[in-house]
């Protein structure tokens, strides 16, 4: 008599994501890792934005004096920091999706450990995603503070960039797990800078407006996630509500979506292989 062994089908990298609240020790985790060099942390992601503001808000602000937005006059230096603080939110969101998941996934074999407890891969790549953004609205709150120092800004709706930009942090950290999952060493993530972002800080209103660009172009930047994001932020800065504002809502949601569902996908493919 002969038995014969059924392997169970592979399921589909694609399926739908299987995610609990066993996410939460993985984040707990990154956070108490993180404590120890949090000011070193801090000062390494505010610098860069600091000096951007102060270089070109002060310096060429001086030369440009106003632009304006919709018709309204406004300071350059205004102009700059309200679009420079969405930019602080990409990078910081970006850099920790990107290299330091990318550390604990393949380097340091972090994840590999943590899925020998009861904790899926799915629920890895959430907590990856959750702490990348609670990392970049730490960092844009900092910011913010300095902002308020140098009184660039007092509207009582940046109370409401807070969340917005939380979300900025979501909607990149989901895109740049894509490419972590696809690459296979540090070298990689200079295309997504050098080909993604870099290009997009150009492109999205932060260093001036966006009717400067050229009909096909502006009507590209108009689907960016950085220009919808800088499309809601900025008129909170100058104590409006944003003209169309579920627009940009919608498509910073859809970026965050698809990104998540592709970074997971692929995720999964590399671990199975």
């Amino acid at each position: 008599m002969t038995t014969t062994t059924l392997k169970a089908p592979a399921q589909s990298v694609w399926r739908a994501p299987q995610l609990s609240l066993r996410f939460w020790p993985v984040f707990l985790r990154n956070l108490l890792v993180w404590r120890k060099l949090a000011i070193p942390s801090l000062v390494g992601n505010i610098a860069e934005p600091l000096m951007w503001l102060v270089a070109f808000g002060y310096g060429m602000g001086a030369l440009v004096g106003t632009v304006k937005v919709e018709g309204t006059p406004v300071p350059y230096i205004l102009f700059l920091a309200s679009g420079s603080i969405c930019m602080s939110a990409m990078q910081a969101a970006s850099f920790e999706a990107l290299y330091s998941a990318f550390s604990r996934m393949h380097v340091q074999k972090t994840w590999d450990g943590i899925m020998n407890a009861p904790v899926n891969l799915d629920d890895i790549v959430l907590a990856e995603m959750l702490w990348a953004a609670f990392k970049s609205l730490f960092t844009v709150t900092a910011i913010l503070g300095v902002m308020l120092v140098l009184g660039i800004s007092y509207s009582p709706k940046l109370l409401m960039a807070w969340p917005v930009l939380l979300g900025v942090g979501i909607t990149f950290s989901c895109i740049a797990l894509v490419f972590n999952a696809l690459a296979k060493g540090y070298d990689f993530f200079t295309y997504y800078f050098t080909l993604f972002l870099t290009p997009m800080m150009f492109l999205s209103g932060i260093f001036f407006p966006l009717d400067q660009l050229p009909p096909v172009v502006r009507a590209v930047s108009e689907w960016l996630p950085l220009t919808n994001a800088v499309d809601l932020v900025r008129p909170m800065f100058m104590d409006q509500w944003p003209a169309n504002p579920w627009r940009h809502v919608g498509v910073l949601v859809a970026y965050a979506a698809v990104g998540f569902w592709l970074a997971l996908a692929l995720t999964r493919k590399r671990f199975q292989g």
